[in-house]
């Protein structure tokens, strides 16, 4: 309640975002009424409550059968295969020869309700022990929608495998071959679906790549006090090549006395991120659908934000850092067209800006690559009455 006292701007789209859910129940009985459809939306929801929300702010004007059909039963069941997918590469109680094949043959048993994989924990558990849900859900999906699928999840399962061999990530084209495993294929799936589905055109493969790798390499610079942290074994995807220049060992982040090269580090993961913001505009500038251009977007701005608060911020070091909740529902309420993504990353690029330690050893390139972003944006000519002035708390840095 305090912080909605200090934002009360974001008090209503909050509001919004609450009744959006019981809309969503709503306008899915129908297909709740089948276990596996109820087990596929109760379970997204516990597994990614954020890809939820995603689909449940859709406006009720662009949500007709057939859209709402594509934009919950096809990417819900696209989602979940990859997470099950994703689960397995995580677990780290599994030893690595009993992970291979199973990342390697996954695509094989999407069309065997009979079959499944116990591994992971809670909600990711109860998944991959109730995989015959997801399989007759995708077994429902167009053969179109099912190729796609499948064509992505054997690609990702090959490139885990791989990965799963190494120690560690060492060079920066290692850093972006494995994202591109981890999520470039997700992106290229993305948009072979909107193809698929006729609501699209076929996207070029290095524009929808680029989205997975940003939209990746945002998770992976959140989650490193949770990744240096697992047990019995920690596999790590920030690249040596970048966090050798600042410590000898890349747990040493952790310990307050090496804060200041920490945060140094972290600064130059989030300049490598921005690197593929220009492809993710080129990307958004392209789609038609007023659905999926939401679907896409709304991720898109809300990770740009993360990225934002990220940014030359100790505290990721210590624990998760992501934007309130009234900031998100306020970023869900207002993406609709590409004015307002542009606005947004503007925004955002200002507020990085504005947090540039002018000392740090990445500090010029860093503002180089805002003011290439903050360019494109300015040269848009969508600008003009279309700032939202995002703000965030306060955020110590090092």
């Amino acid at each position: 309640m305090g912080e909605i006292m200090k934002h009360p701007d974001e008090l209503y789209p909050l509001m919004k975002l609450m009744l959006s859910a019981k809309r969503v129940k709503k306008k899915t009985s129908v297909w709740l009424l089948q276990p596996h459809w109820a087990f596929c939306y109760a379970t997204l929801r516990k597994v990614s409550h954020s890809f939820a929300l995603v689909i449940q702010q859709l406006p009720s004007e662009l949500c007709n059968v057939v859209s709402y059909s594509l934009c919950f039963n096809l990417f819900c069941v696209y989602y979940l295969i990859l997470r099950e997918l994703d689960t397995v590469e995580d677990d780290t109680s599994l030893t690595t020869e009993v992970t291979l094949p199973i990342l390697k043959d996954f695509y094989c048993h999407l069309h065997d309700p009979e079959w499944h994989f116990s591994c992971g924990t809670m909600a990711f558990k109860v998944l991959m022990d109730q995989f015959h849900h997801v399989s007759i859900a995708f077994l429902e999906l167009d053969t179109n929608y099912q190729e796609v699928i499948k064509d992505i999840t054997k690609r990702m399962g090959e490139g885990m495998a791989k990965f799963l061999c190494k120690e560690m990530i060492r060079t920066i084209d290692d850093y972006n071959e494995y994202c591109h495993y981890a999520a470039g294929f997700c992106g290229l799936g993305l948009s072979k679906l909107f193809y698929a589905s006729g609501r699209e055109d076929l996207a070029p493969d290095s524009l929808s790549i680029s989205m997975g790798l940003f939209l990746q390499k945002i998770s992976i610079i959140r989650d490193y006090l949770e990744d240096i942290n697992e047990v019995p074994k920690c596999r790590m995807f920030w690249p040596r090549q970048i966090w050798s220049k600042y410590v000898n060992k890349l747990e040493d982040f952790k310990y307050e006395e090496n804060s200041v090269k920490a945060v140094q580090c972290l600064n130059e993961m989030v300049t490598n991120a921005l690197l593929h913001v220009e492809d993710c505009l080129v990307y958004m500038s392209n789609l038609r659908d007023p659905a999926i251009f939401q679907f896409c977007a709304i991720p898109l701005v809300i990770n740009m934000g993360n990225l934002t608060m990220n940014y030359n911020n100790v505290e990721i070091f210590k624990g998760v850092v992501e934007m309130r909740r009234g900031l998100c529902a306020k970023i869900i309420d207002q993406m609709r067209t590409m004015a307002d993504v542009y606005g947004a990353f503007f925004d955002f690029c200002c507020i990085m800006e504005s947090k540039v330690d002018r000392d740090d050893p990445n500090a010029t390139s860093t503002l180089k690559r805002l003011e290439e972003i903050s360019k494109t944006c300015r040269n848009s000519g969508t600008l003009i009455n279309q700032r939202k002035s995002y703000t965030f708390s306060h955020q110590p840095s090092a």
